[in-house]
């Protein structure tokens, strides 16, 4: 039976992150007994820890983990390598704020052994316009310095297949601020076996945004750079 590892990084989700936590941990439970959520604080400020230490006393296959605060993206990696680490056969991966559908998940883990990297596209968003906006910026960005086509760089609701995903992790700094988009872009560039399937994502259930802005343009600015470096070395390969 296939060995699944859920990565969900958590900051400041107190009012939220134990009825997240269940909701998935119902959907983990259907892989195997083998399979784990795993939950890595990202060093929050709020009860966000304590209440997944109170979870993990009575969900066998919850693994709480804690590091200091550093980011989604850093976050995310941490996760995967450990993954990787446990033997996990395939990693999903989604976020702890509630925007994603746990019912959703099925028809990805159905068709796992088809692709390398199963990917929810947000067709249908009630994140703000805003983020519309940037994941179009994102797509025209990713094209421009990288030259492949993807539809939803960074969507946290992703399925992958832990040995592919080895073999490219070399390519994506230790702390690299976004993850997922390299990824995603690594695997269309590699012609790995990339699949869209459309989900549902909702507004925030709780919890506070730390993504505004001010900071979504400083963040673009600063990728732009790292876009043409990074390109740079996954060509030479």
């Amino acid at each position: 039976m296939d060995k699944l590892y859920m990565i969900m990084p958590a900051y400041n989700e107190q009012e939220t992150i134990r009825e997240v936590v269940r909701d998935w941990y119902a959907c983990l439970e259907q892989t195997g007994p083998e399979s784990r959520l795993v939950v890595i604080d990202d060093g929050s400020t709020d009860r966000t820890l304590e209440v997944l230490k109170q979870e993990a006393e009575e969900l066998p296959q919850l693994i709480v983990r804690h590091k200091e605060n550093s980011g989604h993206g850093p976050t995310i990696l941490t996760g995967y390598r450990f993954a990787i680490r446990e033997g996990a056969d395939y990693i999903f991966q989604t976020d702890s704020d509630g925007q994603t559908n746990p019912k959703e998940f099925e028809f990805f883990w159905k068709n796992r052994i088809k692709y390398d990297l199963i990917i929810g596209s947000r067709d249908k968003r009630q994140d703000g316009f805003g983020r519309i906006v940037v994941t179009k910026v994102l797509r025209i960005l990713i094209l421009l310095t990288f030259h492949v086509w993807v539809k939803d760089a960074n969507t946290p609701f992703r399925l992958m297949k832990a040995s592919t995903l080895e073999s490219e992790m070399k390519y994506v700094p230790r702390e690299y601020f976004l993850a997922n988009v390299l990824i995603t872009v690594i695997y269309k560039k590699h012609r790995h076996r990339v699949c869209y399937i459309p989900i549902s994502f909702g507004k925030r259930q709780g919890g506070v945004n730390s993504i505004n802005m001010k900071k979504i343009v400083g963040v673009g600015f600063r990728a732009v750079g790292e876009f043409v470096k990074l390109n740079r070395i996954i060509r030479r390969e």
